[in-house]
């Protein structure tokens, strides 16, 4: 009796037995990658604050969404930068804007990739900030009536799933009630629901040039010290018609993803944030950790932790490994 009956050793004894008796997998099937489409014609301009990430022209997008499609990756998230910025970030909704031309291309190039679009402001307004502002203050109720202008524009132009990441209250029922109005009926609504005030944000925000111009975001953004209060904005949001809801930053949440995934009986995503992507990618230039490893290692972390889909910058790079 020197040794226990049950050796844990031996569901590790070989790569086979690991495995058999693995109980969560990663799969290409839970990734979704993020790109970028700017006016102008031409254009792949690396982003400086993201390493392999760039800037593309519509005109050039749908080349990259083929290869996305190519490595087995079921959907893309377009986010947009406008040609020019006002108060109430017209160019969001516009029919000429760079999401809705690069949505029609890529539709056209790749019909069976899923089209995923941000909705939000941010990008699109003087003021850096997620919606309108009077008196000082981003207005709710007014910023959601422009919200619904965008996605329905987006759901014109060919989107599968609208993503509202604005944190408006009520901005989900707005965008329904919109796309039911006018036919879309089919279009998924995947809201970032549990949106954090997150430090990890800040490579996107210069990607995109959306940073706030005074203030900051935790008016409408979530507190980080909350996971009871992200349950009432899930909540919320499936009662107003999401079809899928988002946690978002991944890495720093991941107690949040599994209270959500224990809970509500939706998809799951998560997203894998700009900083945290550097994070890992300066971390692995300075060489403290092997890339790919610690890549797979984070992105399984977020699938045992109740994720259905994974946003992640690595996608390209995870598929390759694990289509391999």
């Amino acid at each position: 009796m020197g040794f226990p009956k049950n050796r844990m050793r031996r569901l590790r004894s070989s790569e086979a037995m690991r495995r058999l008796v693995r109980q969560n997998s990663l799969s290409v099937d839970d990734l979704v990658y993020p790109l970028f489409v700017r006016a102008g014609e031409g254009l792949k301009e690396p982003i400086k604050s993201m390493d392999d990430c760039f800037h593309f022209s519509p005109d050039m997008v749908a080349a990259e969404a083929a290869e996305v499609a190519s490595l087995g990756i079921p959907a893309l998230l377009l986010f947009g930068l406008p040609d020019k910025k006002d108060e109430s970030g017209s160019r969001a909704w516009a029919e000429d804007g760079v999401v809705q031309d690069s949505i029609r291309r890529i539709k056209q190039a790749v019909p069976e990739l899923l089209v995923i679009t941000d909705v939000c402001l941010c990008a699109y307004t003087q003021s850096g900030h997620c919606g309108v502002v009077k008196d000082g203050r981003v207005d709710n109720d007014s910023t959601c009536e422009l919200l619904a202008k965008v996605a329905l524009s987006h759901a014109q132009a060919g989107a599968d799933v609208i993503a509202p990441s604005d944190m408006m209250d009520g901005r989900v029922g707005y965008i329904r009630q919109c796309l039911e109005e006018n036919g879309f009926y089919d279009t998924a609504i995947m809201s970032y629901a549990a949106k954090y005030a997150s430090a990890f944000y800040g490579p996107f925000r210069d990607a995109v040039d959306s940073a706030p111009q005074f203030g900051d975001r935790r008016g409408y953004q979530m507190d980080v010290s909350h996971s009871d209060q992200a349950m009432q904005e899930i909540a919320l949001d499936i009662a107003e018609g999401a079809d899928i809801v988002m946690v978002k930053p991944a890495l720093c949440f991941l107690d949040v993803i599994r209270r959500a995934k224990v809970r509500f009986d939706c998809p799951i995503a998560a997203y894998n944030v700009s900083g945290e992507y550097m994070m890992l990618n300066t971390a692995a230039k300075a060489g403290l950790l092997e890339k790919d490893a610690a890549m797979l290692e984070a992105l399984g972390s977020i699938k045992r932790a109740g994720a259905d889909i994974i946003i992640t910058y690595f996608a390209k790079d995870a598929a390759r490994l694990l289509g391999a």
